[in-house]
């Protein structure tokens, strides 16, 4: 626990998910980034699982978030499963599609968290917010801890895109990764914000 100091969704895999009903079914999708998953129900997208190491691990950890829903195959998913598949491996190609109008079911989520994801969803590909800014257009300069916790626990990365929220810059000016719980870390959340072309505001390119 001692990461959350320097980077407030630090929290590790283990707390990255949460067991939530309501899927009906969930399916693998391969993209450029490894496989994901994506589980839906009658009120829309239930999760969205960024790869874990292997696709064994993905498939495992979608079965203990999602017990009671079937494993389908895409091709035999709903057409807005598969349409919200195709997407989601678009976004993480590097297509400028801010994915807002896919319906999410926050059943069970905090309202706090659900704020939190609300917002975020408003930071489009290519931009970064930190964790203190979501805080403050929150009206709650104060949780910027509190963010990242809510962020640690996304069950909707990226269509809930909080790998575009980072730590506040350091003392010499230079912005810092922060944290990020999905398999391969920061690594994963640069590997993405470089397919989106990632920049600061007033600021140039991240990876320029």
């Amino acid at each position: 626990m001692g990461a959350m100091s320097q980077h407030p969704d630090a929290l590790g895999p283990a707390l990255a998910g949460t067991v939530r009903s309501g899927a009906q079914g969930w399916l693998l999708l391969d993209t450029v980034i490894g496989d994901c998953g994506l589980a839906w129900g009658e009120r829309g997208i239930v999760g969205v699982l960024l790869p874990e190491g292997s696709e064994g691990q993905t498939r495992a950890r979608m079965r203990r978030l999602h017990p009671a829903a079937a494993e389908i195959d895409e091709a035999s998913a709903p057409a807005p499963a598969r349409a919200a598949a195709a997407r989601i491996r678009g976004l993480l190609r590097g297509d400028k599609d801010d994915l807002q109008d896919l319906q999410l079911d926050f059943s069970g989520v905090p309202d706090f968290h659900v704020r939190v994801y609300a917002l975020v969803r408003g930071i489009g590909p290519g931009e970064t917010l930190t964790y203190g800014e979501v805080a403050q257009r929150l009206g709650e300069p104060a949780a910027a801890r509190a963010v990242g916790q809510a962020l640690a626990r996304n069950p909707f990365a990226p269509v809930v895109p909080c790998h575009r929220v980072l730590a506040a810059p350091d003392a010499a000016g230079s912005y810092r990764a922060g944290g990020f719980s999905a398999g391969g870390g920061t690594a994963t959340k640069l590997r993405m914000l470089q397919a989106e072309g990632a920049r600061f505001s007033r600021q140039p390119g991240l990876f320029d």
